[in-house]
Parts: structure tokens; sequence; C-alpha cells
């Protein structure tokens, strides 16, 4: 069933193109263009009521676009099927048949496809090997726990041998010890196979640690597309900043620019970040917003870029790192310390914080 060394361009692209879908009154994708390149795992990711599962399902031909486009490399199947699109689709919900045991559920699609007996007895084995839980086909489902589902789940849209395989989900029900197991297996399994994924989630985790690019949807459209190392390092919007990932919002008035590199005056005092959006520069005396990720204040430091003072009015000890809230004229800053040797209590001393301005995000107010 491995489609190991699989040649790139006999994979999938999948593009939709200006895509527009409402139901009644509300406009669930607003004109929406993504393309997704062969092999590529791409994540859908946004709140719930983003368009993100809707923009899913038009591509997998479960609802059609009010207008717009749906390509399939060179094929336009924005009006083809679902069964004919070569896609296979995990959904959030298991979607299993509870009177057919785990083996059968594996291979209905293939009994649909009237694929000879021996054929389908081997690559179920295949696909239970794959999503390991060899041995599991005479079970029945009743007999499998909720992780189990969604394995047999994954392994009935593996075994028709898709091209592009469409996920809704598909970790959200699991504990959180299968999720980080998961999460190596479907990109495992994905270049392994040749596919070219889809994957929707609203997890920021998931999307960092799986995906190879992330379109960030906000209220039916596009907020940003990237990598996930590009979106977390150079968010173009505050809703992308503050989405992925924790981050600090201030906001300050522009002192002066010079290369894309701002000078802002903030309540707590002047502050040197990098802007991020190719399509804008703002002007001397415009107020713009700045994000700063809690990881990348430093806390006690004598000297740093752009110091800043507070005090420290409440703590959360996580182990492996510690996250204070400091409050400064600028506002409540969060702070995470990784490897903490030293705990600081809540008081009344006055702490100071330093940031770098390479991590510091000049975005639009």
């Amino acid at each position: 069933m491995a489609k190991h060394g699989a040649d790139k361009s006999a994979m999938e692209s999948i593009r939709a193109e200006s895509v527009v879908k409402t139901f009644g009154n509300i406009r669930a994708l607003d004109g929406i263009s993504v393309h997704i390149e062969p092999g590529e795992l791409f994540f859908l990711l946004g709140a719930s009521g983003c368009g993100k599962t809707t923009l899913l399902r038009c591509i997998a031909g479960l609802e059609t676009p009010d207008s717009g486009t749906i390509h399939f490399g060179e094929r336009d199947v924005t009006n083809v099927p679902p069964h004919k699109r070569e896609a296979a689709m995990v959904f959030q919900s298991y979607a299993l048949w509870p009177h057919l045991n785990v083996g059968q559920n594996i291979g209905f699609g293939l009994e649909e496809r009237r694929v000879p007996k021996p054929e389908i007895h081997r690559r179920v084995q295949e696909a239970l090997e794959m999503v390991r839980l060899p041995g599991y086909g005479n079970r029945s489902i009743d007999q499998m726990s909720g992780g189990q589902q969604q394995r047999v789940a994954l392994a009935r849209a593996l075994v028709v041998k898709p091209e592009c395989l469409l996920l809704d989900e598909p970790l959200s029900n699991l504990d959180a010890r299968l999720r980080v197991e998961m999460r190596c297996e479907i990109r495992r399994i994905v270049k392994d196979n040749g596919l070219t994924g889809i994957y929707v989630t609203h997890d920021q985790e998931e999307a960092l640690t799986m995906a190879d690019r992330i379109a960030v949807l906000i209220r039916g459209r596009i907020g940003q597309i990237g990598t996930p190392e590009d979106i977390y390092r150079n968010p173009r919007s505050a809703q992308v900043a503050q989405f992925i990932g924790e981050t600090n919002i201030l906001t300050g008035e522009v002192l002066g620019i010079s290369e894309r590199i701002a000078r802002v005056s903030t309540a707590a005092g002047h502050i040197v970040g990098r802007i991020t959006d190719p399509e804008w520069t703002p002007a001397r005396g415009e107020t713009v917003r700045l994000s700063i990720r809690p990881e990348a204040w430093r806390l006690h430091k004598d000297t740093g870029d752009n110091p800043f003072s507070g005090t420290i009015v409440d703590r959360a000890y996580l182990g492996q790192r510690i996250q204070y809230w400091i409050e400064t004229a600028a506002g409540r800053q969060q702070v995470d310390e990784m490897n903490p040797h030293v705990i600081h209590e809540p008081g009344g001393q006055t702490v100071m914080l330093h940031v770098r301005s390479d991590d510091v995000v000049v975005l639009r107010p």
C-alpha cells in the first residue's frame, strides 16, 4: 500500500479559487483562495465558525460553493460528486457502522468497489498495521475505545488508496497522550503514502507540530498562509498573532522607521520592533499594535534591549516552565521562563523586563 519515494509529480495538488459559500444570512466563506502543493500536509486553522470545515467540505464535494471553483490537479471538480474525487475524508465523529466488525468497516469501501476478497483482506490487514491496530479486524466496534475507533476511521480512509486525505479534527476525541502519538502517525502516513493532506483543526499545537503550511481563517477569510515558523514568528495581524500561540499585545505610537524597523513610544517606554506585513508601512505618529510572545521577555536582566519595569502580580508553576503576569505601565504582560531554577513570588518589588527587538512584531492597529 505504501508509496515510499512516490513521484511528487504524480501527486494531486488542490486549488480553491475565490470560493464563496453562504448559509442563509451567514457568509461562511468570503472569496477564499488557497493552493495546496502536491504531497503537502496543509492545515486549515481557526476558531469555531471561521469557515474551515465548510471549506474542507467544499473540497470534499459535500458542499457546493455558491461561486468559485475547486481543482484537483488540472481537473475542475467543483460539480464532481465526492466518490469521483479520489479523496478520502476522516470526520470528527467516527461514522462507523456498529453492525460491522472492525475489518468489515475498513473494507466497506473496497466491497463497494468490487475488489476481490483476498485483496480486501490483504489491504485491510495493511491498514490495521498502519494505524497500529494489528489483529483487531474481528473486534466489534463497541469493544473499541474512542481513540481506537478513530484509528479505524483513519484506516478506512487509507485502505481505498486515495490521492488526497481530508481530515476534520480527527484527534479531538483522543486523550492527550494518544493525540501526541497520533500526530506523528498521521504525518508519517501522509508522507509515506504520497498523499496530499488537508487537516482542519482549532488546535494551534497540532498545526505547529504537524503542518507543512498553515492557513489561518478569520471570519470566512484567509488571515495568513505560511509555514508554522513563519506564522508564529512573523504574524501579519493581531488576530493571527493572538490565535497562534500566546502573545502580549501593546499599543504605541510610531516615532520613526528605518528599513522595516520601527521605533514605537508606549506608556512604559520606547520599544523597537519589526514590521512583518509587506503590504503595510505605518506613518510617523500612527498608532500601532505590538506583539511580544511570553517566552521572548527576559526577566531580571540588568541590561538588554527594550527595558520595561513592572511588578509581579501572579504566577503559575507548570513544571517545565513558570508563567508570570507582570503589571507594567503599558499593561499586564505574560512572561514565560523555561526550566526555572528560582521562583519569584508575587509582591510589590520592582522587576525589570527586556526583549530583543527581533522578537517585537509591529502590527496594524
